[in-house]
């Protein structure tokens, strides 16, 4: 999830951990481990990832990507993933239907 080689650190794994608990309202809410990261999986479909340094995104696509962007979001470097402002992740029910916005938007990726 973060550039070739890197290796997972702390952060990730304690940033997937704390994006979990936070979604613990939403059933089905998983992290796996990958490429140097975490994919975050809402029923075995990923909608999130946090980077190998603990950066965390939600999945964007046409739907979502202008209301991520009006709230200062930015764009992962490589995936259509958008970064989570602290105001959204300090907030639970924003949070809430961001990682919601996100999981419908990963119901209509090809990956």
């Amino acid at each position: 999830m973060g550039k070739k080689g890197e290796k997972m650190t702390q952060e990730s794994l304690l940033s997937a951990q704390e994006l979990v608990e936070k979604l613990i309202t939403i059933e089905e809410v998983t992290s796996k481990r990958m490429f140097g990261g975490h994919g975050i999986f809402h029923q075995n479909k990923m909608f999130g990832l946090i980077t190998a340094k603990g950066g965390q995104y939600l999945k964007a696509n046409s739907s979502n990507v202008d209301h991520y962007l009006s709230k200062g979001s930015e764009k992962h470097a490589k995936l259509s993933y958008y970064s989570i402002p602290s105001d959204i992740l300090n907030n639970h029910n924003l949070l809430i239907e961001w990682a919601l916005l996100a999981i419908e938007a990963s119901k209509y990726s090809q990956k």
